[in-house]
């Protein structure tokens, strides 16, 4: 017999998970934009730490398609959300900007998590892959990314929509540039 956790598990397991953190942040300083004082002399890492501890808001964008982050590492994010009817096209499927910025999501974050005091990151290229429907009835899903490469100047990670049994949603990669933090 498999030592895999079983979907049922694994999907009690996030949903608890989703929720603490979801609980710990809107008690914290809830949604918003970090100040620049705020994160001064931070790492990236320690700016998502921070957000994840409720002691930084958490991005607007997190309540408009309804995903958050539940983990961070050096050069991993990882982020869930659960698809509603809301995000449906007029085709009658979860639109493509729903995963796309799930995905983008966890790049962005999982590079942010490489970057020292003083430098930032913007994506110059997000490529998105689409495997398997999801619907309102999917339930959660996690977009797992992972930094490939962390330069001076470039960044690049992949990333993967997964449900609680392993399923593949989508997959995407980003290159993103890196420059040094504007004074002031």
């Amino acid at each position: 017999m498999s030592s895999a956790a079983r979907p049922e598990d694994t999907l009690a397991q996030w949903n608890r998970q989703y929720a603490e953190i979801q609980a710990r942040m809107a008690a914290g300083r809830g949604v918003g934009l970090a100040s620049p004082d705020s994160v001064a002399g931070l790492t990236g890492l320690e700016i998502m730490q921070a957000m994840l501890a409720g002691e930084l808001p958490y991005p607007p964008i997190a309540e408009t398609l309804e995903f958050g982050l539940v983990e961070v590492e050096y050069g991993k994010a990882v982020f869930q959300g659960t698809p509603q009817l809301k995000h449906y096209n007029p085709l009658g499927s979860v639109h493509g900007g729903w995963y796309a910025t799930l995905l983008d999501s966890a790049l962005g974050c999982a590079v942010h998590t490489t970057m020292p005091t003083g430098l930032a990151y913007t994506t110059a290229e997000l490529g998105v892959n689409i495997v398997r429907a999801a619907s309102a009835k999917t339930g959660p899903l996690r977009a797992i990314g992972q930094v490939l490469h962390s330069g001076r100047q470039l960044a690049t990670a992949e990333a993967r929509i997964v449900g609680p049994d392993g399923k593949l949603y989508a997959h995407a990669t980003t290159t993103c540039l890196v420059f040094p933090v504007p004074a002031g």
